[in-house]
């Protein structure tokens, strides 16, 4: 019997025809872990980007010139809630630690803030249940600069979603023949897209009959409520600041050249309106642009040309102020290039062009509402829906970025950018 099993083993091992199976068995192991391991890794590192910018915008709150006037622990207070506001977003970040420590010395402050965390991994069984992430941001501010903004508004198509979870609801529940809506397109032409709404009116007469706001009209008003507080806030900072408004969706639309009289920029940002089109497909009953409406490449060219080279905002003779670029958008781009439709995250390159000037850009990300009912939304948006807040984060420049969700509130977070921008404060680490 035991010569009968040497030959059956030795049988085995001459057969060569099942090897590649085995082997290809054999390496699927180690090949699967690497695959995990790759996406966690990655993962992890977006996460620790997107808290170190969160941690860059927590220390410069902390040394802002209305934090200036306070004492050290209101600033403390303020660079924590700054922090938490943005990282509690995060589901997949657990175990959050967060230190602030703030000294002193004359007429600067420097605020330090410090965090850990814990990445809950995709795949445990390779990484285990976490992986740490650690990093640090110090800010330096003093007196507040004159300032020249250039707010650059996305009035694209998207920007017509309605504004709560609420409205969203009650226009998909009000457009059914289009399979549920939650977008008030404007068209100027709604019957030829055959949307079944009440007198053939096209979904932003019907969002305006049902009461929905849109997030279009939280933008007007916000960016009214900006010339307001600019205009208080330059008083109280004994600074100068302009406004210049743009809009931009195929093309970019001027609605204020910049100008130091706020109230006039205030009036001129009541003008902010949504994209009217023909119908779906259409720009005019001649032009079948495929709906390519958010041109950001236009829009930042443009307005690279029209900002000078920044100065440093002080009153010596012959400085000039520093310049901000003031984006406010959702982060998707919809455009022609090349005879080819590009439909993706916005192009870095054009943010680099500027800040390479020493130009700064703060970005509003009003999130793009993942709609998994919406066929253009699933095969178009959805490959790189997640992408979008860290290309963002990456256009930004250091803690000048933040983030608000559906049915938050737009003019909070635009008066809370427009404070981190204001600062004389820099960021050291």
């Amino acid at each position: 019997m035991f010569e009968r099993l040497i030959k059956v083993v030795g049988g085995f091992a001459r057969r060569t025809d099942g090897n590649i199976a085995i082997i290809t068995a054999l390496m699927a192991i180690p090949m699967l872990f690497l695959a995990g391991m790759g996406v966690d890794y990655g993962l992890a590192s977006m996460r620790e980007q997107q808290l170190d910018a969160y941690a860059d915008a927590a220390a410069l709150a902390a040394v802002t010139p209305t934090m200036m006037a306070q004492n050290t622990s209101v600033g403390v207070t303020a660079a924590k809630n700054t922090f938490n506001a943005q990282a509690g977003q995060l589901s997949d970040v657990k175990n959050l630690s967060l230190n602030v420590a703030i000294a002193t010395a004359g007429s600067k402050r420097s605020a330090t803030v410090s965090y850990t965390a814990s990445y809950v991994t995709t795949f445990p069984q390779f990484l285990g249940d976490t992986m740490g992430i650690t990093g640090t941001s110090t800010a330096t501010g003093g007196l507040a600069p004159n300032i020249d903004f250039y707010l650059l508004l996305d009035d694209s198509p998207s920007m017509a979603i309605a504004a709560t979870q609420a409205g969203i609801n009650t226009m998909v529940a009000n457009t059914s023949p289009q399979g549920g809506c939650a977008f008030g397109c404007h068209e100027t032409h709604p019957q030829a897209d055959n949307l079944g709404n009440p007198g053939g009116e096209d979904n932003y007469a019907l969002a305006r009959n049902l009461g929905v706001t849109l997030r279009i009209d939280l933008l007007r008003q916000a960016a009214q409520n900006l010339m307001s507080t600019a205009s208080s806030t330059e008083a109280s900072n004994h600074s100068s600041y302009r406004m210049g408004i743009y809009t931009f969706d195929h093309q970019i639309n001027t609605l204020q050249t910049l100008t130091s009289n706020l109230t006039t920029a205030g009036t001129s940002a009541g003008n902010i309106s949504l994209l009217t089109v023909y119908d779906n497909n259409n720009l005019t009953s001649t032009n079948n642009n495929s709906d390519t409406d958010t041109n950001y490449d236009t829009a930042f060219t443009t307005l690279n040309t029209a900002m000078p080279n920044p100065g440093s905002g002080t009153n010596t003779t012959g400085d000039t102020p520093q310049e901000v670029l003031f984006l406010v958008s959702d982060g998707v781009e919809d455009e022609m290039s090349g005879g080819s439709r590009k439909i993706q995250v916005p192009p870095l390159a054009d943010c680099t062009t500027i800040k390479n000037r020493g130009i700064r850009i703060a970005v509003l990300y009003t999130t793009y509402l993942p709609l998994p009912t919406n066929a253009f939304y699933n095969s178009y948006v959805a490959p790189f829906q997640t992408n979008i807040s860290p290309t963002l984060t990456s256009c930004a420049s250091p803690g000048l970025f933040f983030q608000v969700n559906t049915g938050g509130d737009i003019s909070a977070a635009m008066a809370a950018l427009f404070g981190l921008a204001i600062q004389s404060s820099y960021l050291s680490q």
